[in-house]
């Protein structure tokens, strides 16, 4: 379709449905790299892009960084002229940036320059935000400050969690680029500034950020719970000396119940249906939350009757 040599980074599942339909569409890829396996095992929400590579006979290359010497000269080996980096949670350096001839365009998850840094989806929700979107840039050595190609904004709405706003970043993803492609053969360089920004660059998160404070109003932990649920490292808190992660909750309206106590739970919640509203409820700071799905430290998980049958009643949650 094209001579422009077309070369793909990433290993994060939103990247899979745009890399796809570019092979759908018979726009030729020179070569996808994504993390070796001992990499690869550490991230949240990883793909392995050896069967579609397979099926549509594209060269596959793992590296540990993208920064190391053999990755940067891989990368120039390869003469690319452009490289999409979609789902690559690596600063990419100059060294590595300057090897494919007209650069690198990178997708950040979040309406730039709000959000920059880490972990934008997840932080959006925590942070009880109510609109998200994505932004197809173009790399430079900064983080998250490149050109702007494209943004989409959608709503994070109260049903949401971390999987379904990274689904909207998937599609959004497939839709921009598929968009791009013309332009780039044609020879054009689409791009815009992004605007002056004092916002600070979100932190990265790990699992050990997952705990709940129950001190927190309920709303903040329903947010904080779907922010971090599957397939990221989930929420957790402890109960008579046991971790638990909580991977689903309900949100309560109200904000005074009984025997409020932070972390205590209230009682079950019973439902002739396994699927719908059983699960224990947990006072809060302010009001309550009903939790849906629990998993022990044994990898048991507990939801539905097994849930309500628990005997919970009167029980803390805690942070040890």
């Amino acid at each position: 379709m094209q001579d422009l040599r077309i070369g793909w980074m990433g290993f994060h599942a939103e990247g899979q449905p745009a890399l796809e339909s570019l092979l759908q569409e018979k726009i030729r890829v020179e070569a996808v790299i994504t993390l070796d396996e001992p990499q690869l095992a550490k991230r949240s929400a990883a793909i392995r892009y050896d069967e579609i590579c397979a099926r549509h006979g594209v060269a596959l290359y793992k590296i540990r960084h993208v920064n190391d010497p053999e990755a940067v000269e891989l990368l120039r080996n390869l003469a690319l002229d452009v490289v999409f980096v979609i789902g690559w949670s690596q600063i990419v350096g100059p060294a590595a940036i300057r090897a494919a001839r007209l650069g690198m365009i990178g997708a950040h998850a979040a309406v730039l320059p709000h959000n920059r840094g880490s972990a934008p989806v997840n932080w959006a929700i925590i942070r009880g935000e109510t609109e998200g979107g994505n932004t197809l840039m173009w790399l430079n050595e900064e983080v998250d400050t490149g050109e702007i190609i494209e943004q989409v904004s959608f709503p994070i709405t109260r049903y949401d969690t971390c999987a379904t706003i990274y689904q909207k970043v998937a599609q959004s993803n497939r839709d921009m680029i598929l968009r791009l492609i013309p332009h780039l053969v044609a020879g054009e360089r689409p791009a815009r500034p992004q605007p002056a920004t004092d916002e600070p660059i979100l932190p990265r998160r790990r699992p050990v950020d997952g705990l709940i404070d129950w001190t927190w109003s309920s709303r903040h932990v329903y947010d904080f719970i779907r922010a971090l649920t599957r397939p990221y490292p989930g929420a957790f808190s402890w109960l008579e000396g046991e971790r638990y992660l909580i991977w689903d909750a309900g949100l309560l309206p109200g904000d005074a119940y009984p025997d409020g106590r932070p972390g205590r739970v209230l009682g079950a919640v019973y439902s002739p249906y396994p699927g719908v509203a059983c699960g224990q409820v947990v006072a809060c700071g302010r009001g309550a939350v009903i939790l849906l799905e629990l998993e022990s430290a044994d990898g048991t998980i507990l939801k539905g009757h097994v849930l309500s049958d628990r005997m919970l009643e009167g029980k803390t949650w805690s942070n040890e």
